[in-house]
């Protein structure tokens, strides 16, 4: 079906349908017609073309997300549905595209051709300059801006285990525990730099390097490595954990071992997911504000030539039973 076929159907020219169709402002058509228009549109089944559309504006409707390597998570998850809900609601629609391996995909812009790019991982010079060529829009995510960064600003990642140790201390505990995923080959980029962040800021502190151990999902496992931490000489007293998920398991085999939380063991976590609020005691977790990143980029798409200032304060602890 085209357009000439639902100006027939309604009995108004192809511009009128144009109009209705594509919510054009200013224009004295009678509500009565435009309802008509549409009536028609949805009895043939007709939906403008993107392409077409794009063709006539010389701007597509397409923003397409790059994440390549990243593991979905809650985090992720609410960043995306964030920025889907402020693109729609101004006629833009968001295209996700998770990349295998080390690829690069520049095929899949071409093939696209979309308004905006946002990537998860910093551009070469060469996709940048294709981009401006292209005359499209090149964003980063807040984690890719510091990945191209020449400061020496800490990353997001280092700085949350670093934050969870900060805080962990603060409330007393000087030994203290860093459980790091079971899939630590999928997600090393994560979990790699949020260690070390611990370990830095335990140095900085002046208090013992946390003991390590990878926390696989499962009860048993996290029990088996609670009683080890807590058999040390001087023994465990609180935990970082990875994410929310690790947390938990954590929490859930302290229960099992009759360790009371928080008096005798603290447990922080990372991701802010929504079962840890309903988890007894609640988790003490760091939360990102993806929203507000969301709401960023979202702004520098819809309003290009403004300025705009990234989120500086991504991080923050939410203090709950389990500290």
């Amino acid at each position: 079906m085209t357009s000439v076929d639902v100006a027939r159907e309604a009995g108004v020219s192809r511009t009128t349908v144009s109009y209705v169709l594509n919510n054009k402002e200013g224009l004295s058509i009678p509500e009565a017609t435009r309802d008509r228009v549409r009536a028609a549109a949805a009895r043939l089944g007709y939906a403008p073309s993107a392409a077409a559309r794009a063709l006539r504006t010389g701007r597509s409707d397409v923003v397409l997300v790059l994440l390549p390597h990243r593991v979905v998570s809650a985090v992720t998850e609410s960043f995306l549905d964030t920025l889907t809900q402020l693109l729609t609601a101004n006629g833009l629609t968001l295209l996700v595209y998770h990349g295998q391996g080390h690829e690069r995909p520049g095929d899949v812009w071409r093939a696209v051709n979309p308004r905006a790019v946002i990537s998860d991982t910093p551009y070469s010079p060469g996709e940048e300059r294709e981009l401006r060529q292209w005359g499209i829009q090149a964003l980063t995510t807040l984690r890719s801006h510091e990945a191209s960064s020449t400061n020496d600003q800490a990353s997001t990642q280092e700085s949350i285990g670093r934050l969870q140790v900060h805080y962990l201390t603060d409330v007393g505990h000087t030994s203290i525990a860093y459980a790091t995923t079971g899939d630590m080959e999928q997600l090393s980029e994560y979990a790699n730099p949020r260690l070390a962040g611990a370990r830095r800021e335990c140095a900085a502190r002046g208090i013992a390097e946390p003991v390590v151990a990878a926390v696989d999902l499962d009860v048993d496992a996290a029990r088996s490595t609670l009683a080890t931490w807590r058999s040390l000489a001087p023994p465990v007293t609180a935990i970082a954990a990875y994410n929310d998920e690790v947390a938990i398991a954590l929490l859930t085999a302290a229960h099992l071992e009759g360790i009371r939380v928080p008096r005798d063991l603290a447990i922080i976590g990372v991701d802010n997911i929504r079962v840890g609020r309903l988890v007894h005691p609640p988790l003490t977790t760091i939360q990102l504000a993806e929203q507000d990143e969301a709401r960023y980029l979202a702004d520098r798409i819809l309003n290009p030539t403004a300025t705009h200032d990234r989120p500086t304060e991504i991080l923050s602890v939410l203090p709950r039973g389990t500290t």
